[in-house]
């Protein structure tokens, strides 16, 4: 790739806002190359990524690459490609070049499942790109092989085999009032009789969205949200074990993203790696969805990138 001997150190922009990058568990390859390290390594290393606009490509005209070292090593999330490009083309006109933002590689060890994967994140300033507020979080990467209809929360299959199987009952979902706080105290309720793992976790799951979108309207709402989620991950083995004999895989386990999420937003990056790697743990190798295992691989990523571990 010849354009790396042409980077100018004007060009090298600087910021203490995360940019992520997404895509990078297709090129494992080339960042396990570019940090000189084997699967399983663990990993934390600084780079200079160049961003590399493409408006040929076949899914997004908009794109914009990431490269390190000459090598594409994943892109910008759609959304945030769209939002930047134009301030892109300006600062690539502006030094007569392309643009670099520092970054760290990050991640590898091993788990149940395998060698850890690698994830990149940048450091930039917005306002660079002509976008003064913080960079909305991007569309997911799915993985190819993930069918849109694939099994996501589990609750449709769950639906559509309640009659035939005895073992649960989902019929308290009709019955749960309109409102929040009215729908919270049931399912607490709910909790404290009903014995079915298959049951209790989407009753905790639907606490937990009610919890959690409740958090301006009372002043215990995150303090109960947290709980919730706590009570929900005791349970979580007898929970996946039960999901396992049924379907043979693991649906979304949507609680660990949002738990991750909020420690994010606490800047606690020691619980967001706990609750990041406990999701993973208890996915191993049976998620229904590739996309929830990125997720969470993302976040603990970022989660070691700030630990500096």
């Amino acid at each position: 790739m010849g354009y790396v001997d042409r980077l100018d150190p004007a060009a090298l922009r600087r910021g203490d806002e995360d940019l992520e990058v997404v895509g990078e568990s297709d090129y494992q390859v080339e960042l396990r190359a570019i940090c000189g390290a084997s699967a399983g390594d663990r990993v934390r290393h600084q780079v200079v990524a160049v961003l590399v606009p493409e408006p040929e490509n076949v899914h997004d005209s908009n794109a914009i690459a990431v490269h390190v070292d000459g090598r594409r090593v994943g892109y910008l999330p759609r959304e945030v490609a769209a939002r930047y490009l134009a301030g892109l083309h300006r600062l690539m006109a502006e030094c007569g070049g392309l643009v670099t933002l520092e970054g760290i590689v990050v991640g590898g060890g091993f788990y149940p499942d395998g060698p850890g994967r690698l994830g990149v994140w940048l450091l930039h300033d917005p306002g660079d790109f002509g976008a003064s507020a913080s960079v909305p979080r991007g569309i997911a990467y799915v993985p190819s092989g993930v069918r849109p209809g694939a099994m996501r929360t589990g609750l449709s299959e769950a639906w559509l085999t309640d009659l035939e199987d005895d073992s649960y009952d989902l019929s308290w979902l009709n019955d749960l009032p309109v409102g929040d706080r009215s729908a919270i105290a049931m399912l607490w309720t709910l909790l404290a009789t009903d014995p079915d793992p298959i049951d209790r976790h989407f009753q905790f799951a639907e606490l937990e969205k009610r919890l959690y979108r409740s958090r301006e309207l009372y002043e215990s709402a995150l303090d109960e949200f947290d709980e919730a989620c706590r009570l929900h991950d005791a349970e979580m083995g007898a929970i996946c074990a039960a999901f396992m004999a049924k379907w043979g895989k693991v649906p979304l386990l949507d609680t660990y993203r949002q738990m991750a999420i909020r420690q994010q937003k606490a800047k606690d990056w020691s619980a967001c790696l706990w609750w990041a790697e406990r999701g993973l743990a208890l996915y191993g190798n049976a998620a229904a969805r590739e996309d929830a295992v990125e997720d969470l691989l993302k976040r603990r990523n970022r989660a070691l990138s700030r630990l500096g571990s």
